[in-house]
This record gives structure tokens, C-alpha cells and sequence, in this order.
């Protein structure tokens, strides 16, 4: 299988070179929603639903964005009821708004899961009478969408400028990966004084989310020189400024910085593609509901350990760039050295070495899912058993509540 798995990952990074790859428009600083305002005046839409959830509406950010926003032009709309993992009923609630509404365009704003919420609300209005499931994978969508613009209050997920958005079914205890051109958004809107009040942990695991997006496209067999460079500038400034900014939240220039890591890790992982971290953390996503985010940074020192035969040169690599003048002289030593480094970030920002769940009765449901998911499509250095994803589900679970 492993023969068809690589076959599989060779043609489509051959395939990937001919897509017409775009980035959104950026804007980007202290004044942006002000430029967004100026920007949204010379658009043909009318109507705009802004997908959101009940957090920015309860500390007073949806407020502030529509009055910052709001001219007698064109209309506003909010939908907040976005969840943690968005769900397929998130976006079918969504659509009864769009449509009655009668909007034409999309706000996505908040953090992954309202970016991600908005960008299926996208492939709703497309598709009103396919089920989200339909378009797991990659390359599903045939149909122009409506415009999302995006607008992130974490630094983390890179929705903003990804083809990518996970979308959550309960009742099956999935979630479905979908990976298309069409789901780049068409505006990405970078404001750090979104992010001033960002509570510590989100600020701790969404910086550790858009690391996990570098790391993995730094490792994958599908990188190119321009992931590879992307996913440089994004870890530079989260292993320099991520516990600087924990500490100092106030600080916009380390927020800003970080939004604009975020941002690089997405480009990166768009073109790269994940790997086995995600399939895992997808998995405790689906089954316990665990903030994806959250599990990406306590999966991810697992899994680098575990593969560290096949990516030993390219941590090695890594640690070269950020600390040149280092002491450290054998690739081991120096592999070794980068995952210790991410461990010590997740104590010193208060994230376990494990994730902790009531029970252990879904392991070997959700080593099927993140197998599924991983193979063929995720280029990993190092091509997962069932056995091996098993091994490491009970590496990282903990159960003694």
C-alpha cells in the first residue's frame, strides 16, 4: 500500500503545480477594519452575514466591527452561534439567515471555527441541496462561491488564506477535511487590536496551532522553496515572540507578528499539506470534542519524536536556521533539541504532555478515522500503520480524570 500511498502523493504534487494557486487580498494593521470599510464601499455586494460565535459577541467585538463597519451602502447581518469544531446544523443554521437575509457575501470572524464555519456556509449557498459530507477531500467543488472575507481574532488557524475548513457531525462523531481552490477566501484581514483581550490560552494553543501548520509542512514530502521559505518565517516568530506574547498580551507589535506567522504557516500547509499531527488531533476533535488547537500542541512532540528517524535532517535543519550559533554539533543532538523546545513552550504555557478523556472505549474507532484521513493524501516522511497511530493514541490519551 505504502507503493500506492507515495504514487498517490507524486502525482498530486505534479497535478498541484498546474492549479491556479491565489492569496487573498491582505489588509493588514492597526487601521484595518477602517481600510476594510473604504474597501467594501467600491464592492457590487449588498448584504453581508457575519458568521461568528456567542464569545466575540458577549466581550463586545461583533459590536465594534459592525459599528466600525456599518454605512447606509450596504447591510450587516449576524450569525454567532458557531461552536468549537463547527458543526454541519452550525452551517445549515447559517444558511436559513443568508437566506433570509438575502445576502450576497460572507463575513467570517473570530478564530478557526467561525473562518471555517463561514467558508461551508459558502459551499451551502453553492450547493443548498448537497450534505457538507459530499465535499470531504480535496478538489469537490465545481461551482463558484460567494466572496468570504476573513477576519481573524486568533493567531493560529491561517484560515484566511487556506483551502482548507474542517467541519464537525456529531451524531457520527466525524469531521470532514475539505480541501478545495474555491475556499480561499477573498479578503484576509490582519488586526492585531482584535486581538488585544485574547485569553492566554487561546493565545498559547492558536499560536501552537499555526506552528503545528508550519512544522508539518517543513517535514512533508510535498514542500517546495516557497513553503519551505513560509514555513521559516512563521516558526522564527512563534519559537522568538509565542511566550512573549503569553506574557505580554497588550503588546500589539508580537500580535501583529504573530498574525502574519499565522498567515505564512497557512500558505505553507495549504500547498504542503498536513500530516499525521492533524489526522490525530482531527480524531480527538471528532470523538471527545477537543480543541483542535489544544491537541495539535500536545500531539505534536509525540509524533516528531516518533518519526524522528525520517525527519531527523530536517529538524536538524531547522535548528541550524533559528539558533546558528549554537554549540550543538550532531543532527541527532540538534533534532532532539527542536522537540525538546516545543515541549518546554507547552509547560511554560500551562499545556500538558497529555490529553486527558473520560475514557478509552474510541481509540480504535478513531485510529481508523486518522488513518483514513492521512492515507493517501497527507506526503508524511513517515507512512503510518494502523498499529503505529494505535501506539500513539495511547501514548497521548489519558484517562485517569
Amino acid at each position: 500500500m505504502n507503493i500506492f500511498y507515495r504514487l498517490y502523493q507524486y502525482m498530486l504534487k505534479f497535478f498541484s503545480k498546474l492549479l491556479p494557486w491565489r492569496e487573498p487580498m491582505v489588509i493588514k494593521g492597526e487601521e484595518s477594519l477602517v481600510l476594510l470599510k473604504e474597501h467594501l464601499l467600491s464592492l457590487p455586494y449588498k448584504h453581508y452575514l457575519i458568521v461568528t460565535d456567542q464569545g466575540m459577541t458577549k466581550v463586545g467585538l461583533v459590536k465594534h466591527l459592525m459599528s466600525t463597519l456599518q454605512d447606509s451602502h450596504y447591510h450587516l447581518h449576524v450569525y454567532d452561534q458557531t461552536v468549537p469544531n463547527p458543526t454541519v446544523q452550525n452551517i445549515d443554521d447559517a444558511y436559513q439567515l443568508y437566506q433570509t437575509y438575502r445576502c450576497d457575501a460572507i463575513i467570517g470572524f473570530g478564530g478557526g471555527s467561525s473562518l471555517d464555519c463561514a467558508k461551508g456556509l459558502s459551499i451551502k449557498v453553492a450547493y443548498p441541496k448537497k450534505k457538507i459530507a459530499h465535499f470531504k477531500g480535496i478538489l469537490k467543488i465545481h461551482r463558484k462561491l460567494v466572496p468570504v472575507i476573513a477576519i481573524p481574532t486568533t493567531a493560529g488557524t491561517g484560515s484566511e488564506c487556506t483551502l482548507a475548513a474542517v467541519i464537525s457531525d456529531p451524531q457520527k462523531n466525524q469531521k470532514y477535511a475539505i480541501m478545495d481552490m474555491h475556499l480561499v477566501p477573498t479578503i484576509a484581514v490582519l488586526d492585531p487590536t482584535l486581538l488585544k483581550n485574547l485569553p492566554s490560552f487561546y493565545t498559547a494553543t492558536t499560536g501552537m496551532d499555526a506552528l503545528t501548520h508550519a512544522m508539518e509542512a517543513w517535514i512533508s514530502l510535498g514542500r517546495t522553496k516557497k513553503t519551505d521559505q513560509r514555513s521559516l518565517n512563521a516558526m522564527s516568530v512563534i519559537f522568538n515572540e509565542l511566550e512573549r506574547s503569553y506574557l505580554e498580551p497588550d503588546n500589539l507589535s508580537y500580535r501583529m507578528h504573530l498574525l502574519e506567522a499565522s498567515y505564512d504557516a497557512g500558505y505553507a500547509f495549504t500547498r504542503a499539506y498536513v500530516g499525521n499531527i492533524h489526522a490525530i488531533a482531527h480524531a480527538f476533535g471528532g470523538f471527545y470534542h477537543i480543541p483542535h488547537g489544544y491537541a495539535n500542541a500536545i500531539i505534536m512532540p509525540h509524533v516528531l519524536h516518533y518519526s524522528l528517524p525520517y525527519i531527523e535532517g530536517r529538524l536538524a535543519k531547522l535548528y541550524d536556521h533559528l539558533y546558528p550559533n549554537d554549540h550543538l554539533k550532531r543532527k541527532i543532538d540538534k533534532a532532539h533539541a527542536m522537540i525538546e523546545k516545543i515541549k518546554s513552550m507547552n509547560l511554560a504555557m500551562n499545556i500538558p504532555e497529555q490529553i486527558v478523556v473520560p475514557h478509552d472505549q474510541y481509540v480504535e474507532d478513531m485510529v481508523a478515522h486518522a488513518h483514513k484521513e492521512a492515507n493517501p493524501l497527507y506526503p508524511v516522511p513517515h507512512i503510518y500503520r494502523k498499529q503505529d497511530f494505535k501506539l500513539l493514541f495511547h501514548q497521548i490519551l489519558n484517562t485517569k480524570l
